[in-house]
């Protein structure tokens, strides 16, 4: 799939999903509505990237999400668009082969989740919590939200007995992530998606070169990450540890985190002194989905910032059910998500569609 054919998309529809209109109302320090993100949008389209990138992180504030007739709400933090090296040098401690070549990058400007999905906020959609505290739907976005497929009964207690309220959710097939994303974004008005593992890359490493995002070092990682030394064996609350330089909890370690891409063993190399831009392989079958940043149950070489990880059937092996559930990794206690929101994201006619029976 070519750059250019990218750049005619909102990268939002690699998910599979429509976006939605913006409500007119905007919490204090709040992302613009979207007439005006569209408007901007064009504006940013005839600038070069650095100041492209320049001008939207100047629009951009980090913000709080409430989720209508329910009292849980999530933060999000601004990243702003750049270029990086993804990918990790062979020289770095541990490296995989699949951490590469690497290549420059450029990357668009987003919001992310400060900290992982929660129980908290997931139920509200796989339970229809949200749904009976409101009872009939009151708007036209609660009718839209209403729509999404929710997930059949799990077979078990999904926290696994290690906590439920300000604990990551657990266990989800990555089908099953975006349709939360897909119910939020319906929710909300805004429209929120799983990170690329590009994005997710970026993120993480928020500017560093290093192994982890504060240095080389791993001896200092307890202060940043629960991993195999001090998790006593379950994941804890999210953004109980320092956070990176951008501000996002839990990047290294606690749960591993769903991306949009297909794995692959390694990197397409990019062009000798030009940059990919918003990088992404589409899913083509069921398995391997990548998961990034390592969990409570890793070694510290697991939780570097260019660790990949591939999802594999496995992670199904105590499903009861025949044939297994399109919803849950019932072995994956190690495997969570959080989301992003693209600042340059406006309603397309194009849409990149992916079947059903592919994203789990």
């Amino acid at each position: 799939m070519t750059n250019a054919f990218l750049r005619t998309l909102s990268i939002g529809f690699i998910a599979g999903m429509l976006p939605v209109t913006a409500p007119a109302a905007q919490e204090q320090g709040a992302a613009p509505s979207a007439s005006k993100a569209a408007a901007f949008s064009e504006e940013l389209a005839k600038l070069e990237p650095a100041a492209r990138w320049k001008r939207a992180t100047e629009e951009m504030k980090p913000y709080r999400q409430e989720i209508a007739d329910t009292d849980v709400a999530f933060d999000l933090v601004a990243i702003p668009g750049g270029r990086f090296t993804m990918g990790t040098p062979s020289s770095e401690e541990g490296r995989k082969d699949d951490e590469g070549p690497q290549r420059e990058v450029e990357i668009e400007p987003f919001w992310m989740g400060k900290c992982e999905v929660t129980w908290d906020e997931y139920d509200l959609w796989s339970y229809a919590l949200e749904m009976q505290a409101r009872g009939e739907a009151k708007s036209a976005l609660d009718r839209s939200a209403d729509a999404v497929t929710r997930p059949t009964k799990p077979y078990t207690d999904m926290t696994f007995g290690m906590g439920h309220d300000g604990f990551p959710a657990i266990c989800m097939t990555q089908f099953a992530a975006r349709k939360y994303c897909e119910w939020l974004s319906a929710k909300t008005g805004r429209f929120y998606r799983l990170p690329t593992e590009a994005e997710w890359e970026y993120a993480c490493r928020a500017g560093t070169k290093t192994a982890y995002h504060f240095g080389d070092d791993p001896a200092t990682l307890g202060e940043y990450a629960w991993f195999d030394e001090n998790s006593e064996a379950a994941y804890h609350k999210v953004g109980q540890k320092k956070a990176n330089p951008f501000g996002l909890h839990d990047m290294h370690g606690n749960v591993a985190e769903w991306c949009l891409d297909k794995y692959v063993e390694s990197y397409a190399p990019g062009e000798a002194g030009k940059a990919l831009w918003m990088p992404f392989v589409k899913p083509d079958a069921e398995y391997r989905r990548v998961a990034r940043g390592g969990s409570w149950e890793d070694f510290a070489e697991d939780l570097r910032s260019g660790v990949r990880r591939g999802s594999e059937p496995a992670w199904k092996q105590k499903d009861p059910q025949l044939p297994k559930s399109i919803w849950y990794f019932t072995d994956a206690l190690f495997l969570g998500f959080r989301v992003v929101r693209p600042y340059n994201e406006e309603p397309s006619k194009l849409k990149l569609e992916e079947p059903v029976n592919l994203g789990r």
